[in-house]
């Protein structure tokens, strides 16, 4: 069953990869002038940074969801299922993060997701780490 973690992995890198996309499209009108407005000016100045810090984000905490995923894929003994629970109210907490930090610049708002992304991986470690112990 731990093998069910891969899905919450891949629709993670799903969301990266259209952040990506994202951000190529808005860096489009500086950097090709597709889309650049009459004056020549980015449409999407103020957006883009935004869209470029989040996906820094996406780098930084979510290693080490990874890393327990992977570990509990490859130890699947000390798999639980609120293991994938908590994976998925990672990744779903992560695209609300995403449209929050790039669409408002309500930072309690953005810090109280974070923390639910937060406190979702740090209970996937504590329930491996009562997996273990027994």
């Amino acid at each position: 069953m731990s093998d069910l973690l891969i899905l919450p992995m891949l629709f993670h890198i799903l969301w990266v990869a259209m952040l990506y996309v994202l951000l190529t499209v808005m860096r489009a009108p500086k950097i090709w002038g597709i889309g650049a407005r009459a004056d020549g000016t980015n449409p999407f100045a103020t957006l883009e940074p935004r869209v470029s810090a989040n996906l820094s984000n996406q780098f930084e905490w979510p290693v080490l969801f990874y890393a327990i995923c992977t570990l509990l894929i490859a130890r699947p003994e000390l798999y639980q299922s609120s293991h994938l629970w908590f994976a998925w109210l990672f990744v779903f907490g992560r695209i609300i993060h995403s449209v929050v930090q790039i669409f408002t610049t309500n930072i309690r708002l953005r810090g109280l997701i974070f923390t639910i992304n937060f406190v979702a991986v740090m209970c996937m470690w504590f329930v491996l780490g009562l997996s273990a112990l027994n």
